[in-house]
Protein backbone atom coordinates (compact mmCIF):
# COMPACT_ATOMS: atom_id res chain seq x y z
CA UNK A 1 0.00 0.00 0.00
CA UNK A 2 0.96 3.61 -0.61
CA UNK A 3 -0.70 5.70 2.10
CA UNK A 4 -0.68 9.48 2.35
CA UNK A 5 -2.04 12.35 4.39
CA UNK A 6 -3.40 15.27 2.41
CA UNK A 7 -5.46 18.47 2.51
CA UNK A 8 -7.23 18.84 5.89
CA UNK A 9 -5.67 15.70 7.42
CA UNK A 10 -7.45 13.29 5.08
CA UNK A 11 -6.09 9.76 4.81
CA UNK A 12 -5.45 8.65 1.25
CA UNK A 13 -4.61 5.47 -0.61
CA UNK A 14 -2.65 5.97 -3.80
CA UNK A 15 -4.30 4.50 -6.92
CA UNK A 16 -2.22 5.37 -9.96
CA UNK A 17 -2.35 9.15 -10.40
CA UNK A 18 -5.26 9.54 -7.98
CA UNK A 19 -5.71 9.43 -4.23
CA UNK A 20 -8.67 7.52 -2.82
CA UNK A 21 -10.15 9.11 0.31
CA UNK A 22 -10.03 6.38 2.97
CA UNK A 23 -10.33 8.70 5.97
CA UNK A 24 -13.31 6.69 7.25
CA UNK A 25 -10.90 3.86 8.07
CA UNK A 26 -9.51 5.98 10.91
CA UNK A 27 -12.75 5.34 12.83
CA UNK A 28 -11.24 1.97 13.72
CA UNK A 29 -8.44 3.59 15.72
CA UNK A 30 -8.70 3.23 19.52
CA UNK A 31 -9.76 6.28 21.54
CA UNK A 32 -7.34 7.75 24.08
CA UNK A 33 -7.46 10.25 26.90
CA UNK A 34 -4.76 12.45 28.33
CA UNK A 35 -1.89 11.69 28.74
CA UNK A 36 -1.85 10.58 25.12
CA UNK A 37 0.52 7.90 23.81
CA UNK A 38 3.94 9.03 22.64
CA UNK A 39 3.55 7.03 19.45
CA UNK A 40 1.82 7.73 16.14
CA UNK A 41 -1.47 5.88 16.32
CA UNK A 42 -1.90 5.37 12.58
CA UNK A 43 1.50 3.67 12.42
CA UNK A 44 0.93 1.76 15.68
CA UNK A 45 -2.26 0.25 14.28
CA UNK A 46 -1.32 0.06 10.62
CA UNK A 47 -1.46 -3.73 10.31
CA UNK A 48 -4.94 -3.75 11.84
CA UNK A 49 -6.09 -0.88 9.59
CA UNK A 50 -4.93 -2.32 6.27
CA UNK A 51 -8.05 -4.43 5.82
CA UNK A 52 -10.31 -1.53 6.75
CA UNK A 53 -8.48 0.79 4.33
CA UNK A 54 -8.94 -1.71 1.50
CA UNK A 55 -12.64 -2.03 2.32
CA UNK A 56 -13.26 1.73 2.45
CA UNK A 57 -11.31 2.23 -0.80
CA UNK A 58 -13.90 0.26 -2.80
CA UNK A 59 -16.43 3.06 -2.73
CA UNK A 60 -14.13 6.00 -2.05
CA UNK A 61 -14.15 9.36 -3.76
CA UNK A 62 -10.82 10.45 -5.21
CA UNK A 63 -8.65 13.42 -6.07
CA UNK A 64 -5.80 13.78 -8.53
CA UNK A 65 -2.38 13.57 -6.91
CA UNK A 66 -1.47 16.83 -8.66
CA UNK A 67 -4.41 18.60 -6.94
CA UNK A 68 -3.67 17.35 -3.40
CA UNK A 69 -1.81 19.23 -0.68
CA UNK A 70 0.49 16.47 0.51
CA UNK A 71 1.22 16.44 4.25
CA UNK A 72 4.00 14.41 5.91
CA UNK A 73 2.90 10.76 5.86
CA UNK A 74 3.50 10.41 9.63
CA UNK A 75 1.55 12.93 11.73
CA UNK A 76 3.09 12.41 15.18
CA UNK A 77 6.63 11.01 15.10
CA UNK A 78 8.29 10.94 18.50
CA UNK A 79 11.78 11.56 17.14
CA UNK A 80 13.85 11.81 14.01
CA UNK A 81 17.06 9.76 14.11
CA UNK A 82 19.56 10.64 11.38
CA UNK A 83 22.75 9.09 10.01
CA UNK A 84 25.55 11.50 9.02
CA UNK A 85 28.05 10.88 6.18
CA UNK A 86 26.72 7.36 5.53
CA UNK A 87 27.97 7.08 1.93
CA UNK A 88 31.72 6.85 1.25
CA UNK A 89 31.65 9.28 -1.69
CA UNK A 90 29.77 11.85 0.42
CA UNK A 91 32.31 11.38 3.22
CA UNK A 92 35.11 12.25 0.80
CA UNK A 93 33.07 15.12 -0.67
CA UNK A 94 32.51 16.53 2.82
CA UNK A 95 36.19 16.28 3.67
CA UNK A 96 37.30 18.00 0.46
CA UNK A 97 34.83 20.91 0.39
CA UNK A 98 35.53 23.63 2.97
CA UNK A 99 32.04 25.07 2.42
CA UNK A 100 30.65 21.76 3.72
CA UNK A 101 33.13 20.97 6.51
CA UNK A 102 33.65 24.58 7.65
CA UNK A 103 37.28 23.78 8.54
CA UNK A 104 36.28 20.96 10.85
CA UNK A 105 37.41 17.36 10.65
CA UNK A 106 34.69 15.18 9.14
CA UNK A 107 34.55 12.02 11.25
CA UNK A 108 33.32 8.63 10.06
CA UNK A 109 29.79 7.63 11.06
CA UNK A 110 31.11 4.62 12.99
CA UNK A 111 32.89 7.06 15.34
CA UNK A 112 30.65 10.13 15.41
CA UNK A 113 27.40 8.14 15.72
CA UNK A 114 23.83 9.16 14.97
CA UNK A 115 22.09 12.45 15.76
CA UNK A 116 18.56 13.75 16.35
CA UNK A 117 16.54 16.30 14.43
CA UNK A 118 13.62 18.28 15.81
CA UNK A 119 10.18 16.97 14.87
CA UNK A 120 9.08 20.60 14.38
CA UNK A 121 11.22 20.63 11.22
CA UNK A 122 8.95 18.08 9.48
CA UNK A 123 6.77 19.11 6.55
CA UNK A 124 5.14 17.40 3.60
CA UNK A 125 6.15 17.68 -0.03
CA UNK A 126 3.64 20.39 -0.94
CA UNK A 127 4.62 22.78 1.85
CA UNK A 128 8.19 22.82 0.61
CA UNK A 129 11.37 24.32 2.05
CA UNK A 130 11.66 27.80 3.55
CA UNK A 131 15.07 29.51 3.48
CA UNK A 132 15.42 31.42 6.75
CA UNK A 133 19.08 32.42 6.33
CA UNK A 134 19.58 33.19 2.61
CA UNK A 135 23.03 34.67 3.20
CA UNK A 136 24.31 31.20 4.15
CA UNK A 137 24.66 28.05 2.06
CA UNK A 138 21.52 25.88 2.29
CA UNK A 139 22.00 22.38 0.84
CA UNK A 140 19.68 19.60 -0.32
CA UNK A 141 20.26 16.01 0.86
CA UNK A 142 18.06 13.19 -0.48
CA UNK A 143 17.67 10.18 1.82
CA UNK A 144 15.76 6.93 2.11
CA UNK A 145 13.59 7.15 5.23
CA UNK A 146 12.46 4.14 7.26
CA UNK A 147 9.41 4.57 9.50
CA UNK A 148 9.48 2.42 12.61
CA UNK A 149 6.34 0.29 12.97
CA UNK A 150 6.63 -1.22 16.46
CA UNK A 151 8.62 -0.72 19.62
CA UNK A 152 12.26 -1.65 19.10
CA UNK A 153 14.93 -1.90 21.78
CA UNK A 154 18.22 -3.78 21.37
CA UNK A 155 16.96 -5.55 18.25
CA UNK A 156 19.23 -7.80 16.24
CA UNK A 157 20.42 -6.95 12.75
CA UNK A 158 18.70 -10.11 11.49
CA UNK A 159 15.28 -9.05 12.81
CA UNK A 160 15.60 -5.28 12.33
CA UNK A 161 13.52 -4.99 9.14
CA UNK A 162 10.59 -6.65 10.94
CA UNK A 163 10.26 -3.38 12.89
CA UNK A 164 9.75 -1.21 9.80
CA UNK A 165 6.23 -0.06 8.91
CA UNK A 166 7.25 1.47 5.62
CA UNK A 167 9.47 3.85 3.71
CA UNK A 168 9.30 7.31 2.19
CA UNK A 169 11.58 9.88 0.59
CA UNK A 170 13.30 12.38 2.84
CA UNK A 171 15.07 15.68 2.28
CA UNK A 172 17.50 16.43 5.10
CA UNK A 173 18.01 20.13 4.42
CA UNK A 174 21.14 21.67 5.91
CA UNK A 175 22.63 25.07 6.61
CA UNK A 176 26.41 25.02 6.42
CA UNK A 177 28.24 26.65 9.31
CA UNK A 178 30.04 26.15 12.63
CA UNK A 179 27.07 24.99 14.71
CA UNK A 180 26.22 21.41 15.68
CA UNK A 181 24.46 19.29 13.03
CA UNK A 182 21.21 18.96 14.95
CA UNK A 183 20.80 22.75 15.11
CA UNK A 184 21.66 23.39 11.46
CA UNK A 185 19.34 20.62 10.26
CA UNK A 186 16.33 21.32 12.51
CA UNK A 187 15.01 24.59 11.13
CA UNK A 188 11.32 24.70 10.28
CA UNK A 189 10.69 22.88 6.95
CA UNK A 190 14.17 21.28 6.96
CA UNK A 191 12.86 17.70 7.15
CA UNK A 192 10.66 17.06 4.10
CA UNK A 193 8.94 13.65 4.15
CA UNK A 194 6.85 12.24 1.35
CA UNK A 195 5.18 11.98 -0.90
CA UNK A 196 3.54 9.00 0.84
CA UNK A 197 4.36 6.01 3.02
CA UNK A 198 5.02 2.80 1.07
CA UNK A 199 4.40 -0.18 3.31
CA UNK A 200 7.40 -2.41 3.96
CA UNK A 201 5.94 -5.39 2.10
CA UNK A 202 6.05 -3.40 -1.17
CA UNK A 203 9.72 -2.52 -0.74
CA UNK A 204 11.16 -5.78 0.55
CA UNK A 205 14.92 -5.43 0.95
CA UNK A 206 15.71 -1.68 1.05
CA UNK A 207 19.19 -2.32 -0.40
CA UNK A 208 19.54 -1.65 -4.12
CA UNK A 209 17.14 1.31 -4.41
CA UNK A 210 18.25 3.98 -6.86
CA UNK A 211 17.78 7.58 -5.74
CA UNK A 212 17.99 10.64 -7.95
CA UNK A 213 17.71 14.33 -7.12
CA UNK A 214 17.56 17.22 -9.57
CA UNK A 215 17.20 20.95 -9.03
CA UNK A 216 15.37 22.84 -11.80
CA UNK A 217 16.03 19.79 -13.96
CA UNK A 218 19.80 19.81 -13.30
CA UNK A 219 21.15 16.46 -12.03
CA UNK A 220 22.66 16.74 -8.56
CA UNK A 221 22.52 13.41 -6.69
CA UNK A 222 22.37 9.93 -8.20
CA UNK A 223 23.23 6.93 -6.03
CA UNK A 224 22.02 3.59 -4.73
CA UNK A 225 21.23 2.41 -1.20
CA UNK A 226 23.50 -0.60 -1.74
CA UNK A 227 26.35 1.88 -1.19
CA UNK A 228 25.34 2.80 2.36
CA UNK A 229 28.29 2.46 4.75
CA UNK A 230 25.89 1.21 7.45
CA UNK A 231 22.80 -0.35 5.87
CA UNK A 232 19.23 -0.05 7.09
CA UNK A 233 19.11 -3.19 9.30
CA UNK A 234 22.38 -2.23 10.98
CA UNK A 235 21.20 1.36 11.48
CA UNK A 236 18.00 0.18 13.17
CA UNK A 237 19.89 -2.24 15.40
CA UNK A 238 22.47 0.41 16.30
CA UNK A 239 19.89 3.12 16.99
CA UNK A 240 17.82 0.74 19.14
CA UNK A 241 20.87 0.03 21.31
CA UNK A 242 20.84 3.71 22.34
CA UNK A 243 17.14 4.66 22.07
CA UNK A 244 13.85 2.90 22.37
CA UNK A 245 12.38 3.29 18.89
CA UNK A 246 8.62 3.73 18.89
CA UNK A 247 5.94 3.42 16.19
CA UNK A 248 6.11 6.49 13.98
CA UNK A 249 9.75 7.31 14.73
CA UNK A 250 11.67 8.42 11.64
CA UNK A 251 15.05 6.99 10.63
CA UNK A 252 16.89 9.03 7.99
CA UNK A 253 19.53 6.75 6.53
CA UNK A 254 22.02 9.25 5.08
CA UNK A 255 22.63 11.15 1.86
CA UNK A 256 25.00 10.33 -1.03
CA UNK A 257 27.44 12.65 -2.79
CA UNK A 258 26.27 15.61 -4.86
CA UNK A 259 24.91 17.91 -2.14
CA UNK A 260 24.71 21.51 -3.33
CA UNK A 261 23.12 24.82 -2.55
CA UNK A 262 19.49 25.70 -3.22
CA UNK A 263 17.93 29.16 -3.17
CA UNK A 264 14.42 30.57 -3.12
CA UNK A 265 12.68 29.89 -6.43
CA UNK A 266 14.31 26.50 -7.00
CA UNK A 267 12.33 23.28 -7.48
CA UNK A 268 13.76 20.04 -6.10
CA UNK A 269 12.69 16.75 -7.68
CA UNK A 270 13.52 13.74 -5.48
CA UNK A 271 12.94 10.15 -6.64
CA UNK A 272 13.54 6.74 -5.11
CA UNK A 273 12.83 3.35 -6.70
CA UNK A 274 9.59 1.65 -5.56
CA UNK A 275 8.46 4.80 -3.76
CA UNK A 276 7.97 7.43 -6.45
CA UNK A 277 8.88 11.09 -6.67
CA UNK A 278 8.10 14.38 -5.00
CA UNK A 279 8.51 17.91 -6.26
CA UNK A 280 9.47 20.37 -3.53
CA UNK A 281 9.49 24.14 -3.95
CA UNK A 282 12.13 26.28 -2.24
CA UNK A 283 10.88 29.68 -1.10
CA UNK A 284 11.99 32.67 0.91
CA UNK A 285 11.02 32.94 4.57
Amino acid sequence: MKICRYNDNRLGLLDGERILDVTAALDALPAYKYPFPRTDQLISNLEMLKGRIAEVAKGASSIAVADAHLLPPVANPGKVVAAPVNYKAHLEESRNDVEINYNRKVIEIQTIGLFLKSTSSIVGATEGVRITFPERRNDHEIELVAVIGRTAKNVSVESALDYVAGYCIGLDMTIRGPEERSLRKSLDTFTVLGPWLVTADEIGDPAGLQMVLTVNGEPRQNANTRDLIINVPNLISWASSFYTLNPGDILMTGTPEGVERVVAGDTIDARIDKIGSMQVKVRAA
